[in-house]
């Protein structure tokens, strides 16, 4: 029998690679290793997207680039012949501003913090001889526009008087021009995929620093700052490329990483595509379920977030057109059987089915997703017997078990 373990991390708890490690290791001891295992780590386009491409045949590497607060940190990218995966977190993110615990925003981070390590990871990967690049985005520190993806790229933003401003985005208040005579020429043949679900504009009250800019530490008055500092950004590109740099700042998705999603679309003419679309792409997914038996995807809760097209909701609609049935795991899940249902899941299991302390769900994940994987591994071999193998779950005995 094949099975095929398709998750997204358990965030705060393992990364997807473990999560299909564990599962895999209760899956066998039920069936005594005689399960075709194949562990596909999947994400969303944020946080997993690195450890999905490296899962599907990238090789990790790594260069030394401007950290969040411009400390300089060591960050990991992924290549593939002359394409590579950027993870914006890696180098730009929450979780590597200094403190450590994943990082401690407040105002001055939240004014100052600048995604110019996620230009430099570009240009890290444009000189491993990359010119197709994802740059997945999520969890970003930084409300700057991708005003420090430029500067990371080579040009230079520049106050009245010449002087480079300082990163961050509340400096562009003070933007007069930009010099982009040094940027990388390699762009030219480059192309770029933005991987992001949101699909909030660059400014106003659905912008990134009104909508975004809290979670990053910022107070009321820095977000009403940030936003027209952003403005300013736009109005100084505007005259240096054109209309479309303004005719970007309304584009769904300019809003997305504290704005890196505006400079990617404005700049670097990237085309923005939803995260989950572009990671089962690059995984080869849809073509790896052919045969399976049974798929199994899930992340850390099931909720209505899932449902708007988060990576078990994209797993399930794969395997649908595979012909294949997928049960989902989660460390809990609030979703209602006919919202379960019509997500295409056969089952849903949480670890709080088996530990209902959530905190022990968390910090006991691993423990617990073996023995989730060993009561499915039984499920399994049950109807192992079957012609049809998993598919006969619909119909066999004890499937109240498999699909609670």
């Amino acid at each position: 029998m094949r099975v095929v373990i398709a998750p997204d991390k358990f965030k705060g708890s393992l990364s997807a690679p473990d999560v299909a490690r564990h599962l895999e290791a209760g899956l066998q001891r039920a069936c005594g290793g005689n399960l075709e295992v194949l562990r596909i780590p999947v994400a969303d386009g944020g946080e997993g997207t690195l450890d999905a491409a490296v899962g599907s045949g990238f090789t990790r590497r790594s260069a030394v680039v401007s950290g969040p607060t411009g400390a300089p940190i060591r960050a990991e990218f992924a290549v593939r012949g002359r394409e590579a995966v950027i993870e914006m977190a890696a180098a730009s993110g929450l979780a590597v501003l200094p403190g450590g615990g994943g990082g401690r925003p407040d105002s001055d981070s939240a004014n100052g913090a600048s995604s110019k390590g996620t230009g430099e990871l570009i240009r890290a990967a444009l000189d491993a001889g990359c010119r197709q690049i994802i740059l997945g985005v999520g969890g970003s520190a930084n409300t700057d526009g991708g005003a420090g993806v430029l500067q990371g790229l080579g040009a230079k933003l520049l106050d009245a008087d010449g002087n480079e401003l300082p990163p961050g985005g509340a400096a562009l208040a003070r933007l007069a021009w930009i010099d982009f005579s040094g940027f990388d020429a390699r762009l030219d043949e480059a192309r770029f995929v933005l991987a992001s679900d949101v699909d909030n504009p660059l400014l106003g009250a659905q912008g990134a620093a009104a909508i975004f800019g809290p979670q990053k530490g910022a107070t009321p008055e820095d977000v009403a700052a940030l936003d027209a500092a952003l403005a300013r950004f736009v109005d100084v590109l505007c005259a240096e490329i054109g209309p479309r740099a303004r005719k970007a700042a309304d584009a769904p998705g300019a809003g997305a990483a504290g704005g890196v999603g505006y400079a990617a679309i404005a700049v670097l003419a990237a085309t923005r595509r939803p995260g989950i679309d572009v990671v089962l792409e690059f995984t080869g997914l849809a073509e790896r379920l052919a045969g399976a038996d049974l798929v199994i995807t899930g992340e850390g809760s099931l909720d209505e977030q899932t449902l708007l097209g988060k990576t078990p909701v994209g797993v399930a609609r794969a395997a649908r057109r595979a012909k294949a049935p997928v049960v989902a795991v989660c460390g809990r899940s609030v979703l209602t059987p006919e919202q379960i249902s019509s997500s295409g899941f056969l089952a849903v299991h949480a670890l709080t089915e088996l530990e209902s302390n959530v905190d022990t769900c968390i910090t006991d994940a691993a423990a617990l997703l073996e023995r989730l994987g060993r009561q499915l591994g039984e499920q399994l071999a049950n109807v192992a017997h079957s012609v049809q193998g998993a598919r006969a779950l619909d119909s066999a005995p004890g499937k109240e078990t498999l699909s609670v």
